[in-house]
């Protein structure tokens, strides 16, 4: 199975070394972010530091002139990623034999949300969320979709991964997050992520439904969560809490705004791309979850992109809808966390990958090269050697 390992630019640049260890893991692949949100990661072998603080959501090389007079626009980066850095880590990553493939961040961005609060989804209560942008809005659509076309087609690169491109909600790490008081599971979750932004409101009533009585209809809902009533999972607990019409009348409405989102982005890469470029989605089978991973209807993204990358450190079962689309040329990548103290398990890489491959999978993400000890690097080599 063809493995690729997450990077950041930072993780390579001024690191001699970097790079040519990357390689030595066994991956034949590097998914080296172009354009990524705000952060603050551990660089645990660099020669010049140990901790890298990304202050906002930026692109990781000099953005061209498209953007010029547009808003909204994106961020360069400062110095934790100064110039092409990008451009240079991608240079090293190939020199050392590595196939580079960009890893694009789209609909996660905190700084747009400061710098303009009318980009942000707004929950039932009103509140804004500034690390997620409303996807429904034309203006916001329309850069998403030319930053995916200029961030994911960086000379040299063979492909690209494209994450957050849908929906994103109340569940994020957002600095330091506080969110996890009340259970809410699947269906408050939902709940709480409908936008009511004046685009979304006016969406709403094209499905037949009142902005304002669905968003009093919302907050009935929640009502019992707030008090400790226990969480309900699945699309049935948002039917249940919401009603089946109504339920059925916003998701709608959202599965719509990203589907035709997700078409219109993968569509300017390969306007952008070289022949043979390869897009995939991180994505979600279930079109109503949100988050880095966007919720998709399965046969549908698979007739649009290349293929998927799946999050299955918790176990795979979220490739089988993806697989049961039995398209035999499909990429169906399983993201598995190498990092121990992130969750990861690596030294049991080799039989969560032979799940996820009797599973459907027919490749392997490693998240994240640049994370993890050298201990759980050890143990990523390892594996590799095995498989």
């Amino acid at each position: 199975m063809k493995a690729s390992a997450f990077l950041y630019p930072w993780d390579v640049v001024g690191d001699p070394e970097a790079a040519h260890r990357t390689a030595a893991l066994g991956v034949r692949q590097a998914t080296l972010a172009a354009a990524y949100h705000s952060t603050r990661a551990l660089t645990p072998r660099h020669p010049r530091h140990r901790v890298v603080t990304a202050e906002h959501a930026a692109v990781l090389y000099p953005p061209d002139d498209r953007w010029a007079a547009r808003t909204p626009r994106p961020y360069p980066a400062g110095d934790w990623a100064p110039g092409d850095a990008y451009g240079e880590a991608a240079a090293a990553l190939a020199d050392a034999g590595l196939e580079v493939h960009t890893w694009v961040v789209l609909a996660h961005n905190s700084r747009l949300g400061a710098d303009r609060p009318d980009t942000s989804v707004v929950n039932a209560y009103g509140d804004r969320y500034p690390w997620a942008p409303c996807i429904a809005q034309p203006a916001t659509r329309a850069y998403l979709v030319d930053l995916a076309a200029e961030a994911a087609v960086r000379p040299g690169a063979r492909g690209t991964e494209l994450e957050s491109l849908g929906w994103y909600g109340l569940a994020h790490l957002h600095a330091h997050d506080k969110t996890g008081g009340v259970a809410l599971g699947d269906a408050g979750q939902y709940l709480m992520s409908l936008c009511f932004c004046p685009d979304c409101r006016q969406g709403y009533g094209e499905q037949g439904l009142d902005a304002d009585r669905l968003a009093v209809d919302v907050r009935n809902a929640l009502e019992p969560l707030w008090r400790g009533a226990p969480a309900d999972d699945g699309w049935p607990g948002v039917e249940k809490l919401l009603g089946e019409a109504a339920a059925t009348a916003t998701r709608a409405w959202r599965d719509e705004r990203a589907r035709t989102l997700q078409e219109a982005a993968v569509g300017a890469v390969r306007a952008a791309a070289p022949v043979g470029f390869q897009v995939l989605l991180h994505a979600d089978p279930w079109s109503y979850h949100c988050g880095a991973n966007a919720g998709v209807d399965p046969g549908h993204i698979l007739s649009v992109a290349d293929g998927v990358v799946v999050p299955c450190t918790g176990g795979a079962e979220l490739l089988t809808p993806f697989a049961a689309q039995d398209r035999p040329d499909a990429v169906l990548a399983a993201n598995f966390t190498i990092v121990s103290g992130m969750g990861g398990h690596p030294v049991t890489l080799p039989a969560d990958a032979a799940s996820a491959r009797a599973l459907g999978a027919t490749e392997l993400r490693l998240y994240h090269a640049g994370l993890a000890s050298d201990a759980d690097l050890g143990a990523v080599r390892g594996a590799l050697a095995t498989l």
